[in-house]
């Protein structure tokens, strides 16, 4: 069946009434006569939507087609009365059905331009459905602001931040739409009482610690499950489709070529399918809406992996891409079989492990969450903290300009950034820093 026809007769369908004698009244104006197998498509209807899926008229108009073409491959004649055009082109408005969590009621695409105080053009402009300013390669055609810069581990991360008329739209969708919908409870980073504390808190004390990391964790979340997301929370297909445009974002090729590959051979497969990622629509490193959409995209992947640590008597947690468990002695030698089993979550979740992060810690050595020591309780590492004193020692006995060999623009405020990360896991050792901090002449 042509996709026009199918469209005009789902719209026919939800426009009347949803019973069996509706229903095949609905599609005979649609189509100009009444058909057989009009019949048998209404209580096929019925036996799948026993309320009309207003929010869903797209899904209906598929399953339409796929019933009519079913139905033809059987009966020849049907096949060649679907071959008509529609005699008339019904319009029915979209609705929200649920709305669990007491979001926005944006019910069409009206609703949804209305509530971001944009006109209809002005939101087919930054949701972009054509992919006009996905694809263009001139700069103030798009939507984003890339950028790049090289990770301590050799690799390179792109940053695509949104403009400043997108980024309001996105901070508008977070605060008021988003954050109202919860994450799992293992994901501890990006949520309200979150933090790299309470990620790394239970596995304090723990014999086997195992971090893991995954790969291009923004990037692998696909436009598709970000649709999944916004018709999750209630929202009907075409403000879905609108919302999952206005948060995500394709990597133009005239931007990727621009951005070096990574000096370390190793790295280079992972940064291959970094720019596929990229290529299509994802999540973009660099948007307000990304962390929050990041959470939710991964919930099936917590809530199984959370499974699977429980099986083994052990403990999950994740903060954005790094991942977490501990488990009891016996974890020392079942470990192997136990990363498999991992690997073989995340991949069928859509995600991919990067092996190169995958640490399996004892508790004889120094175990490490989040930049926190976690052997008895999260604290931050005596290492950091003996450099930290080391640096503002010589800043007080010779200069901080002697000790600023990175050139940080704002060199005191980033002593006391990392003086306050101390301070959050060990309050004494924070405050004896931030002492040293407050005596040292910062105008030398």
């Amino acid at each position: 069946m042509r996709d026009d026809l199918a469209h005009a007769l789902a719209a026919g369908l939800l426009a009347g009434s949803w019973t069996q004698r509706g229903l095949v009244a609905s599609g005979a104006e649609v189509l100009g006569s009444r058909r057989r197998w009009l019949d048998r498509l209404a209580r096929h209807t019925l036996e799948l939507y026993p309320r009309p899926p207003l929010d869903r008229s797209r899904e209906l108009a598929r399953i339409v087609a796929a019933f009519v073409d079913a139905d033809a491959a059987t009966r020849p004649t049907t096949a060649r009365t679907t071959a008509a055009r529609p005699a008339t082109r019904p319009v029915v408005g979209t609705r929200m059905l649920t709305n669990r969590w007491g979001l926005p009621t944006l019910h069409d695409l009206d609703d949804l331009a209305g509530w971001l105080g944009l006109t209809s053009s002005e939101l087919e402009w930054y949701a972009d459905p054509r992919r006009l300013a996905r694809t263009t390669s001139q700069g103030r055609l798009q939507h984003y602001r890339v950028s790049h810069r090289v990770a301590s581990s050799g690799a390179i991360r792109v940053l695509e931040a949104p403009k400043l008329e997108l980024k309001g739209i996105q901070r508008r969708l977070l605060d008021e739409v988003l954050s109202s919908v919860p994450p799992h409870e293992a994901a501890r980073g990006f949520r309200p009482g979150g933090s790299v504390r309470t990620y790394a808190l239970p596995h304090a004390g723990r014999p086997v610690v195992l971090r893991l990391d995954l790969e291009s964790f923004f990037a692998s979340v696909t436009v598709a499950r970000v649709y999944g997301i916004w018709r999750s929370a209630g929202y009907p297909e075409p403000v879905a489709h609108r919302l999952s445009g206005l948060v995500t974002s394709v990597l133009p090729l005239s931007l990727w070529r621009s951005v070096p590959r990574p000096a370390d051979d190793a790295l280079l497969d992972a940064h291959w399918r970094l720019g596929r990622r990229l290529a299509a629509p994802h999540l973009p490193q660099g948007a307000p809406t990304s962390p929050a959409l990041a959470n939710l995209a991964a919930f099936r992947l917590d809530v199984r992996l959370g499974a699977l640590a429980g099986s083994w008597g052990g403990r999950y947690t994740r903060y954005a891409d790094d991942l977490a468990f501990s488990g009891g002695r016996s974890w020392g030698t079942g470990t192997s079989r136990l990363l498999d089993a991992i690997e073989g979550v995340v991949r069928e979740e859509g995600f991919r492990l990067n092996q190169r992060k995958t640490g399996v810690m004892p508790r004889g050595g120094r175990q490490v969450l989040g930049g926190l020591v976690v052997n008895e309780r999260p604290r931050v590492s005596r290492v950091e903290v003996d450099r930290l004193r080391a640096i503002l020692h010589n800043c007080l006995t010779h200069g901080p300009s002697t000790q600023n060999r990175e050139r940080h623009p704002a060199f005191a405020q980033h002593l006391r950034g990392r003086i306050t990360w101390v301070a959050q896991h060990d309050p004494v050792r924070g405050a004896r820093l931030l002492a040293q901090h407050d005596a040292v002449d910062w105008s030398r």
